[in-house]
Formats: C-alpha cells, sequence, structure tokens
C-alpha cells in the first residue's frame, strides 16, 4: 500500500508544520508522509524547517499572482505535480474559494485554536481568537481541526481537545499552551486518520 500523499499549506513560522514532521519521525503518522510544504511568502520561516527536513517546498504568492483564480490555479497545478491526496493548513493565512475546497472535498484539513464553534469564522486567527476567549471570560478553550469549505471555520469537525484558561493567562500565554496542550496532540492524530482514509 503506497503511503497518502500529504502537502501543507503554511504562511509563516511553521509551529504546526514541526509537529507534523516531528509525528512522521516518531511514528504517529504512518499512513501518509508530508512529501510538499506550500508557502505565502518566501520570507515564511516554514520553508527553512521544510528544508532541514528534507521536504520539497514551493512559494505561491497570491499577491504576485494578482487574482485568488490565478492563486488557486497555480495551486493546483503544484498539487497535481505532486500527485497530493491531502491538504494540512498549517498557519495559512488565505481563505480558499468554495471551487477548490470542492476540488478537495474531505481532504483539505485546518486547525483552528478554539473549541468551534466559539471564537471562529472570518477574522478569527492568531492572538485575537486567544484575547476574544479572554474577553468574554471563558474558563475552558482549546483547539479544532475540522474539515475545510468555502465558509471560514465551517466544515466538519475531526477533533477537538480542551484547554483550561488559568488566571493571570495573557493572549500570548494562552496562544502557546493552546499550541502545546492541544494544536500540536490533535493535528498529527487528525491528519493519521485522514491519512489512513485516503492511502491506496
Amino acid at each position: 500500500m503506497n503511503k497518502t500523499k500529504i502537502a501543507v499549506f503554511v504562511s509563516g513560522g511553521g509551529t504546526n508544520l514541526q509537529a507534523l514532521i516531528d509525528a512522521e519521525k516518531s511514528g504517529i503518522i504512518t499512513s501518509g508522509e508530508i512529501v510538499l510544504v506550500v508557502a505565502t511568502n518566501d520570507k515564511a520561516y516554514a520553508l527553512t524547517r521544510a528544508r532541514e527536513a528534507g521536504i520539497d517546498a514551493v512559494v505561491v504568492d497570491k499577491k504576485a499572482l494578482g487574482t485568488q483564480e490565478a492563486f488557486e490555479s497555480a495551486l493546483i497545478e503544484v498539487l497535481d505535480d505532486y500527485a497530493i491526496d491531502v491538504i494540512v493548513l498549517a498557519g495559512f493565512m488565505t481563505i480558499l474559494s468554495g471551487d477548490f475546497t470542492r476540488r478537495y472535498d474531505k481532504r483539505i484539513l485546518n486547525v483552528h485554536p478554539s473549541l468551534i464553534p466559539s471564537f471562529c469564522g472570518e477574522g478569527y486567527y492568531g492572538l485575537r481568537v486567544h484575547e476574544e476567549a479572554l474577553k468574554y471570560g471563558v474558563k475552558v478553550t482549546g483547539a479544532t481541526v475540522h474539515y475545510v469549505n468555502e465558509i471560514a471555520d465551517g466544515g466538519e469537525i475531526i477533533m477537538q481537545k480542551a484547554v483550561y484558561i488559568q488566571d493571570g493567562d495573557t493572549p500570548e500565554v494562552l496562544q502557546r499552551r493552546v499550541m502545546q496542550e492541544a494544536e500540536w496532540q490533535i493535528l498529527p492524530l487528525a491528519v493519521e486518520l485522514v491519512s489512513s482514509k485516503w492511502r491506496k
């Protein structure tokens, strides 16, 4: 049986990418193999992580391409070149159209730093998610891995993990704890689960 070919889409530092690379090395991800990293800009530190792990990486720059259509068409071309089965959005800061997500139905995963349906949707990313959780006064937050459709954070939930908010948490402290205790735990497990379904 061939392993499911995985592409990871990134825009920044690539901490979730690193969690996936580590999970593949340690045998948590066995059904799939990360064969490609796609970054939206050439400054993304995630490109360095990919290089150090011996994974091919390409930059597809939406600004340079000008339109959503040209951007997605360039993405499809590179995904086809690598015969990609599953796409993981790991800190990917671009919304994908319905045309694109339907093409890869149930094959695109995203990790979001809250328990969906709380603190999610358009504009909810990065520190803002944790700022809003603290402002609202919730006692429990966490992370969600979900399938991606045309609605921001609107796809079917695959996995969730809760994280308790502690007295004195700042958005930065909470962000770090949600990453360590939830995102980096469930993202590899969800990727393995989905990869096992698409294995040929």
